[in-house]
């Protein structure tokens, strides 16, 4: 798995690039909390939930089903109970934007059994061709490692970099033009 770190990170920067305004404090943790929640079903291991079943990691819970829905739940904690307005849609899109990359980072990752993407009309799980991120150890103390090293330099090289690229693109376009000075 990519670490929650990144998830979050990657969830933020997609907010800042696709928001335009200032977004309430509780939108930045919804977008954080949506992009991070899918890795909970490692908790299943402890329960016993086989890896490779539906619902162990990266099964239905890193599903585009799940992360839309979870997303649909966050925009409507975010917005209140009237939430559904075209301002409000945003939100629970840009919300989707944060989650949605969570199983995409995940099928970039070089180890595992793959990301149940389409769970649960087909459980088959899914990497891309190419596998640049090493995968994060699950559990902190085994995080504090060389491996763990090795994990924030890939995330770091092929995910953080290429957003933060692109957060200072949009941010130098959005930059309004500067007045000449009058003589």
């Amino acid at each position: 798995m990519a670490t929650p770190l990144t998830h979050a990170a990657a969830a933020m920067v997609l907010g800042k690039i696709l928001l335009p305004r200032q977004m309430p404090w509780k939108f930045w943790i919804a977008a954080a909390v949506v992009a991070v929640l899918p890795d909970l079903d490692t908790a299943g291991m402890r329960l016993g939930v086989p890896y490779a079943s539906v619902f162990g990691h990266r099964g239905f819970f890193h599903s585009l089903l799940f992360v839309t829905l979870l997303s649909l739940v966050a925009a409507v904690i975010v917005s209140g109970p009237k939430w559904i307005s075209r301002p409000r849609l945003g939100v629970w899109l840009v919300l989707l934007a944060g989650a949605a990359p969570h199983p995409l980072l995940e099928m970039l990752t070089n180890g595992g059994y793959g990301v149940a993407l389409f769970s649960p009309f087909d459980t088959a799980r899914y990497f891309f061709p190419w596998q640049p991120l090493a995968v994060s150890p699950i559990g902190i103390r085994r995080f504090f490692t060389p491996w763990g090293v090795e994990v924030m330099r890939s995330e770091l090289l092929y995910v953080w970099a290429p957003l933060l690229a692109a957060w200072m693109i949009v941010a130098a376009l959005r930059r309004p033009p500067e007045k000449p000075d009058a003589e």
